[in-house]
């Protein structure tokens, strides 16, 4: 494959907010480290404060253990394994007296106690090495009592400020809030889910948003013209933005390192990670093939160029021959039941695609 991407310049990273999705940021991050992208800052909002914080010590290992090991009860005090059949859908095994129980208590008190969280935060950051990194970091935060939107440079903060910054960044509204320092926070989504601005208005100029579509205020900003904003964005359902289960999470951890993949190779493809290798011509001639041995050999050429055009609206493309086949191949693979986690040549999937439609694989 050869990278795409701009590998001359330094760039900036804005983390959307997104609670239990924020694993598919940390398997983006994989893929940028891995390529050798280079990171100058980053600016993150609730969940994407906490992963911009180990992004600002450059513990990539760290995050991906802390991600790989999530579960319910390392940010909430509840039961694991209650929470684990409550998102799995299995109502009837779930203990009703305790549920019940516990959702008085959750009630009384204003929401999930975040507990565990604040422990999670203070285990996970280090504090001198965020004080000394090379990359800025900024978090995005909403004061409740001065009824305003933060953005905070992380190493102008203490350490006691810098943890309670974090933990009020991912002041999600089911959680239960405590003052910090005096004053009531709650999650920088409420102003701030997608945080360019820290960044736009510091000077950046090459800027990669990891999306997670979480819920929250994206705050209007004008973008210079002189500065680029580009994306890693999930194509599929991440799952609720409570659901910290294990598997969840690395299932989106994936998707995270396939999606920053695809932004650095410019894959193709829709559900599936395609390295292009064909022509648009050398894909005509391979439709034209797929059309006259469906229909017939001797079809004429106005009555396959009409074919192929029906095949391009029913697979949803709105571009040349090549999108067509891409989309068509797309969905025979996943007829075929190939996995979509890898990352194929165009020429290289359709060969998988014959051989199991053919019983060979």
């Amino acid at each position: 494959m050869e990278l795409k991407f701009d590998m001359s310049k330094t760039y900036a990273i804005a983390l959307e907010g997104g609670g239990a999705r924020g694993a598919y940021q940390v398997g983006a991050w994989r893929a940028l480290a891995e390529n050798g992208v280079k990171i100058e800052a980053v600016a993150g909002s609730s969940v994407g404060a906490l992963n911009g914080a180990m992004m600002a010590m450059e513990d990539l290992g760290g995050a991906e253990r802390l991600w790989n090991e999530m579960r319910f009860s390392r940010v909430m005090d509840v039961d694991d394994d209650t929470m684990q059949k409550l998102f799995g859908g299995k109502f009837l095994e779930i203990d009703i007296k305790h549920i019940s129980s516990s959702i008085k208590r959750i009630v009384k008190d204003g929401g999930f106690d975040v507990t565990p969280l604040r422990e999670l935060i203070a285990t996970s950051v280090d504090y001198e090495r965020i004080k000394n990194s090379a990359i800025k970091l900024y978090i995005c935060t909403h004061s409740v009592t001065d009824r305003k939107g933060l953005e905070l440079d992380a190493q102008t903060l203490d350490e006691n400020e810098l943890c309670d910054m974090l933990l009020a960044s991912a002041y999600f509204p089911a959680f239960k809030h405590e003052k910090l320092g005096g004053k009531m926070y709650t999650d920088g989504g409420v102003s701030n889910v997608l945080p360019l601005s820290p960044l736009v208005s510091r000077g950046y100029k090459n800027i990669i948003a990891i999306r997670l579509y979480g819920l929250g205020v994206e705050k209007k900003i004008k973008i210079p013209k002189d500065t680029k904003v580009v994306e890693i964005s999930p194509k599929r359902d991440l799952g609720s933005m409570l659901n910290f289960n294990a598997e969840s999470c690395r299932r989106n951890y994936k998707l995270g390192y396939f999606d920053g993949m695809r932004l650095l190779y410019d894959l193709s493809g829709e559900k599936y990670y395609i390295d292009r290798t064909l022509s648009e011509k050398e894909a005509y001639e391979i439709l034209k093939q797929a059309v006259a041995v469906k229909k017939d050999p001797e079809i004429s050429l106005r009555k396959l160029h009409e074919d192929i055009l029906k095949l391009s609206k029913a697979s949803g493309s709105k571009g040349d021959y090549y999108d067509v086949f891409i989309a068509l191949l797309e969905k025979a693979a996943e007829d075929s039941k190939i996995s979509d986690l890898s990352i194929y040549t165009d020429a290289g999937l359709l060969q998988k695609v014959l051989l199991k439609k053919s019983g060979i694989i």
